[in-house]
């Protein structure tokens, strides 16, 4: 009995820790708020088309790249950290592009 006990401990165990490496919540969050800045960006006028292009061109390539980090099951430290500098140039890009003098005519 103890031992079918310890067997399933160590399964649950083993299935808790393959999830949480293949996990990028804080990932997916920023970015989530990343598009909710650039739409918020379109709606006040302050992103051209051609910085909201250029801006939803950057977001689908950190999609890319989560994508392809989570392909073979895992997510290694130095794959979510190249996300995450990814997602902090994303970041600044939005802020210079939404707060330049150029606006939506």
């Amino acid at each position: 009995m103890k031992r079918i006990i310890l067997m399933f401990l160590a399964v649950g165990f083993i299935s808790v820790q393959s999830i949480a490496q293949t996990t990028t919540r804080g990932i997916e969050k920023t970015q989530k708020l990343q598009q909710e800045k650039i739409k918020e960006g379109i709606k006040n006028g302050e992103l051209t088309r051609h910085e909201t292009r250029s801006l939803e061109k950057q977001q689908a390539h950190i999609q890319h790249d989560k994508k392809i980090a989570k392909k073979d099951g895992m997510v290694t430290k130095s794959e979510r950290k190249h996300l995450k500098s990814e997602q902090a140039r994303a970041g600044k890009n939005i802020f210079r592009k939404k707060h330049n003098d150029r606006t939506k005519m």
